[in-house]
This record gives structure tokens, sequence and C-alpha cells, in this order.
């Protein structure tokens, strides 16, 4: 008699825990390693910032010392004593307020002409189609190359014959024109769509009506770089005020400083306290337009 044996199913194996994987370590350890990096970046930053400003700081520290503390070995980076008085002397023992007027003036003035002329040609360079546009335009732009000092003399000399020499006309004519502001203004205005420009001459607008209702407006950031760098260059300057101008009454603030040198002395302790009150107007005014800056300067390297 044969018997048949039941065999009951065995239960299923239980599956046996699968040890944690390592994709869930990923996230955390990348927040750490982007925590880690963003602080690195940061302690770099902070300590090349801190390089750069040492200068400064040893400016104004300087400007409240007196003369003999200046140069001392080591630096003493806590004066002894302090001079504040500096910054009233200097206002009688030179004309400053004089000075800061003329730079004030040839800065402004030529700042308006380069923002000018270098937008209305790079209009020119960009938005309006004519034979040899970009030859003319990289032979223009070859013209940075070429150094100051190779045709200041060339320079001198016409300007000698037009009878502009120890006037503001010299400089102001000679800086009205800038290859590097219609370089920066070119390209910013390439990432201006052709479309609209297109769209005004068919509505009828004449081209300097483009650039001057349409084109503009949109170039704020633009602009107000190339305001910015070329008045902080017509500020700055010291060679071309120094060549052109011998009357003391048309002197600029870099030029009048130099009255603190003498042949066998110097007051530099004057000459720190009158650069610092020099570099006021640029720190305001990069304050000012800081935004714009930074949006200009972005934009215009988008393409090239």
């Amino acid at each position: 008699m044969n018997t048949t044996v039941m065999r009951k199913d065995s239960p299923p194996d239980r599956a046996t825990p699968s040890p944690p994987s390592d994709r869930t370590n990923r996230p955390a350890s990348r927040g750490i390693r982007g925590t880690t990096g963003r602080v690195g970046l940061y302690a770099v930053l902070v300590v090349l910032a801190a390089v750069i400003l040492l200068p400064f700081v040893w400016m104004v520290i300087s400007s409240v010392k007196a003369d003999r503390d200046v140069f001392t070995v080591p630096i003493q980076w806590i004066p002894t004593s302090y001079h504040w008085d500096n910054f009233v002397h200097i206002w009688t023992d030179i004309p400053l307020a004089t000075y800061l007027g003329n730079s004030l003036i040839l800065s402004v003035v030529i700042t308006f002409l380069q923002v000018l002329t270098g937008s209305f040609a790079a209009y020119g360079f960009a938005k309006v189609r004519f034979p040899g546009r970009d030859v003319l335009f990289m032979g223009y732009i070859a013209t940075i190359a070429v150094p100051w000092q190779a045709y200041m003399v060339p320079q001198y000399i016409i300007m000698q014959h037009l009878g502009l020499v120890n006037s503001r006309w010299s400089l102001i004519l000679l800086q009205a024109f800038g290859a590097f502001g219609v370089f920066l203004m070119r390209q910013f205005y390439l990432t201006i769509p052709d479309e609209l420009s297109e769209a005004a001459r068919l509505d009828g607008l004449s081209e300097y009506g483009i650039w001057a209702r349409i084109i503009l407006p949109l170039s704020k950031p633009a602009l107000a770089s190339l305001a910015l760098l070329t008045f902080v260059n017509t500020w700055n300057d010291y060679m071309g005020p120094f060549i052109y101008l011998t009357d003391n009454n048309l002197w600029t603030v870099q030029i009048g400083l130099r009255s603190f040198i003498g042949q066998f002395n110097a007051q530099y302790a004057m000459i720190m306290a009158g650069s610092v009150l020099s570099v006021l107007p640029i720190l305001a005014i990069f304050l000012f337009g800081q935004r714009y800056f930074v949006r200009g300067i972005a934009a215009s390297g988008m393409k090239g």
C-alpha cells in the first residue's frame, strides 16, 4: 500500500538585508565638499583682498604721521602720534581746491566726450553694414597696441602749432576719442538683437534716432562702465597734464601734489594726505555705480 507523503511547502526564505548603498551618503559628502570648497575660496579671496588693500591702509596711516615717521624701518602701523592737522594744512600750503576743480573739469568733460563718441562709433561698427566695416574696426582697435610714448612727441608738436599748449583744450581734444571705449561699447551692442534696429528702420526711424532712442536706453550698464573707467583714468592721469599744462592755475591734483617734493627733501606725510583726499571722489563714484559697472563688464564680454 503506497502512502503518499504530503510535504508542506516550506516557508520562503527571508531576504537578507543588503548593506546600505553608498548613494545615500553621496549627497552628504557632496554638501561637505561644497561647503569646504566655498570656505577655502572665501579664505583665498580675503587674503587677496588684504594684500590689495595693504598699500591703501599704509597710505591712510601715513597721512596722519610726521614726515620723519613715514618711511621708518620697520613700518609703524600704529603711529606714536597722530597729526590730523595734515588735512588742514594741505588746503593752505597748496591751492588744493583749484587742483581738485581742474581735475574734476577735465574728468567730466573727457568722460562725456568719450562716452558720446565711443557709443556712436560703436553703433556704426555693430549695427550698420558697409563695405570694409570689420577691416576698419580691426585697424582702429589695433591702435590700442601702440604705446603712447611712440606718438606723444608728434602730438605735442601738433598741439604746439595749433597754439593749444598750456590749455585744457589740448588734453580734451587728445582724449575725447578712445579705441577702447569703441571696443567696449561694440561688444555690448552685439548682444542687442538686430531685429530691434530693423524694425525701427521699417518704421522710418533714422540711424541717429535708432541710436538715441533704442540703443542708448538699453546700454546703461555699458555706458556706466565706460564712464567710470574713463573718469578714473583721466583723474589719475599724470603725464598728460605734466606735459601740456605749465600754468599753476591749470594743474590737476596729481601734478599739484608734486609741489611737496623739493630738491633735497619731500613732505611725504602731506603727499599721503593729498592722495587720500584725491582717492575719495573715485571711491564715491565707484560705490555709486558699482552695480552698473559689473553688469556692463560682464555683458560686454559675452561676444568677441
